[in-house]
This record gives structure tokens, sequence and C-alpha cells, in this order.
């Protein structure tokens, strides 16, 4: 059964989409089984996994709708190697449309329950903002990735973030965990990073993942040719992050659930 993950902030510009990317395609790399969901209606995740959202015959709007079936929506993409449930603009519409229906937070959760199967990994790609489609996605995570530059502003975003991840937990979510802090665009070199970091280890602890992300032009490129930093140069520093990244989630999960006890 896969571990479902929103990777949220709803600060724009901090790594969220290319964490989405470069994370399922490292996962993939370590023989797991891997769906992107792209809930953003730009789309950018379903671009920057080689898969023009400007083509799409059906799309997230279509599952959320329930017009199709989740496994009728989601495609293969080949040029990152994990399969994709694709966005575009039509997402807006879908936000609309559920408004005003009963049980509109949960609706993702439920389309999701009927491939949980399939996958080891369900990543999330949530909009930069707190509306049903990020909704949606907390609803059907077992736990909030949370990808975040290392400076003060960062940090008021952080507070106001995991107060929205309590309300959520209060309201339609009470599972909802934090899986992990990802420091992004990280430079080791400068103070504010340091002693931001070191705010963060403090509160957080061993949520804090170890692995950093660099700044580094190689990622910056990559979506652009519509691949994952791991097919653009596996040999660059940002790919070589994302790797660590997610043998670090691997190793994780597997430790937690070795850690469960075993029902008799």
């Amino acid at each position: 059964m896969a571990r479902v993950i929103a990777v949220t902030n709803q600060k724009g510009g901090v790594g969220k989409t290319t964490t989405c990317v470069n994370l399922a395609a490292s996962l993939s790399a370590t023989k797991r089984r891997v769906l992107l969901v792209d809930m953003d209606p730009q789309g950018n995740a379903t671009m920057g996994s080689g898969v023009d959202k400007n083509a799409l015959a059906l799309s997230g709007y279509d599952v959320l709708t329930k017009r199709q079936s989740t496994a009728d929506v989601i495609v293969f993409a080949e040029a990152s190697g994990y399969d994709i449930l694709p966005a575009n603009g039509d997402l807006t519409a879908a936000e609309v449309e559920l408004m005003n229906e009963i049980g509109r937070e949960h609706r993702l959760r439920l389309q999701l329950n009927s491939v949980r199967d399939r996958y080891d990994y369900i990543l999330v790609d949530c909009p930069p903002s707190l509306n049903l489609l990020t909704v949606n996605a907390l609803s059907a995570a077992d736990s909030v990735l949370i990808p975040m530059q290392c400076e003060y502003y960062a940090l008021e975003g952080l507070a106001a973030l995991m107060n929205t991840v309590e309300q959520i937990q209060e309201t339609v979510n009470p599972e909802l965990a934090l899986e992990g802090i990802l420091r992004t665009m990280y430079d080791p070199r400068n103070s504010l990073t340091l002693d931001v970091s070191a705010q963060l280890n403090e509160y957080f602890g061993d949520k804090v993942y170890k692995a950093v992300i660099p700044r580094n032009v190689r990622l910056a490129e990559a979506p652009s040719y519509g691949v994952p930093a791991l097919k653009y140069d596996r040999a660059s520093k940002g790919a070589i992050a994302y790797l660590a990244l997610a043998g670090e989630m691997v190793r994780r999960n597997g430790q937690q659930r070795q850690a469960q006890p075993v029902a008799v």
C-alpha cells in the first residue's frame, strides 16, 4: 500500500515542484513504484515530467469530478520513469464545480484509494495557496513534506503552514503527520542559512532531513527539457542531492514500519 505524501508550502518559489519531480525520479531509480499527482492548475509538474499539459485528453479535473477513473487518467511519463496523474488549467474548474458538493474535501482521497495498492509512494504536488485543491491533497495524504529555504521569512511561513496542518488534523484528516522538512536552495557559505538551519534542527529534530538541496543550475535547466535532473545530468549536484533524499526517505519509512507492532 502506497505512502501518500503531500509536498506543500504556501510560499511560492521554494522548490516544491522541483522536489516532486526529482524525488519521484529518484525513488523510481531505487526501484520503487511511484505515482506523481499534479494538483496545481499551472501543470508545472506535468510539463517537468515530459508530459504536454496542453495536449491532455484527460487530466486531474476528470478524476476530481468523477468523469473518469483514476486508472484511466494516469499516464506513464516515459522520459522521467514514473506514472503521473497530469494537470492543466482545467483543475481550476474542478475546484469551482466541487464547491457545493458534500464531502468535497475528500474527493482526491476516495479516487486515489483505487490505485494505492499499485504503488510504493504517491507524491502530491500542491498549489502554492490554501485552496480546495490543497485541502484535498492534505486530506488524501498520510504525511506532509515541506520544502523551504533557510531564510527569515521562510520561518514565518513555516509557522503558518504548521497551523494549517493542525487545522486539517482537527477537521478532515486526524492521521496527517509531518513527513519531514527539506532545506532547499541551500548555501552553507551563508551565515543566515546556518542560523535558520540550526533553529529548524532545534525545533523539529530528526524531522529535518539530513539531505539538503543546493542551488544548482542543472536543477533549473532540467524542466525546460521536460525531464528530472537525474535524466538531464545524473552527475549534477542537484541530482545527487535528490538521490540522497530518496535514500533517506526509504530508510526512514522502513524503520517506521519495522517499529510498528505486529498484530496477533
